[in-house]
């Protein structure tokens, strides 16, 4: 159990075995998360190590970094040790690793696959505790037009209209376009309504003369497309 682990001072630990020296020698794939947060946290109190409480806040998020990334500075705060200076300091690191991934995304101009697909939303929704429902508008060549939020909704679900997703995509003269949406809890199978709406979507879309490329469901920093399971 995380509680039961002893909870020695950084400096007591042998060298390859503590955070910073193990970053300097080894580089930052080489740490587990909790190493990585102890880093960012920086130092301990007299009960408990800048490791032990990051070991503290995985536990409260539930070993899930996605959760964790999801608490404002102040419910960080609340974590025992944590304290307002360490939760600003990790708010901040969360915060720059998103405008990073933002960053990416606007690099890309042309949609080539899924992955790019995945990149446009990632930044977006991945640390929403609701369903977004967004599409990605694209010229003949693929070539970035606008993306959009249609529709927000609960943990588990949220309502398309499609009649408005064929009226936005008229509207910006779209020949092609993406559907995405998250699942906040995770879990990347589509649901029996997903997949009812991505073919009647397709259906509608090829009416207008408007191509369904691809529709990709996100969560806990992973993706599903439907194109590339040929479910269209």
């Amino acid at each position: 159990m995380e509680n039961q682990e002893p909870n020695l001072a950084i400096r007591f630990l042998a060298e390859d075995e503590r955070p910073r020296e193990k970053l300097m020698n080894l580089g930052p794939r080489a740490l587990s998360h909790a190493e990585l947060l102890a880093i960012l946290i920086n130092s301990g109190n007299k009960n408990a190590s800048a490791l032990h409480l990051a070991r503290q806040a995985l536990v409260v998020a539930g070993h899930n970094l996605q959760k964790l990334q999801r608490m404002s500075w102040q419910e960080l705060s609340e974590i025992k040790g944590i304290g307002a200076a360490k939760a600003l300091t990790l708010t901040s690191a969360f915060e720059l690793g998103k405008r990073r991934r933002e960053e990416e995304a606007k690099e890309i101009t042309r949609i080539n696959n899924s992955r790019e697909a995945y990149l446009q939303f990632e930044y977006l929704m991945e640390d929403h505790a609701r369903e977004e429902f967004w599409i990605l508008l694209l010229n003949r060549a693929n070539g970035i037009i606008a993306k959009i939020r249609l529709s927000e909704g609960g943990t588990s679900g949220t309502v398309v209209d499609p009649k408005i997703v064929f009226q936005i995509a008229l509207k910006n003269l779209a020949s092609n376009i993406i559907l995405c949406h998250n699942h906040p809890s995770g879990n990347l199978n589509p649901s029996t309504q997903d997949i009812e709406l991505t073919k009647k979507l397709c259906a509608g879309a090829r009416l207008l003369d408007i191509y369904v490329r691809d529709h990709i469901i996100l969560g806990n920093q992973k993706y599903f497309s439907f194109a590339d399971e040929g479910l269209i």
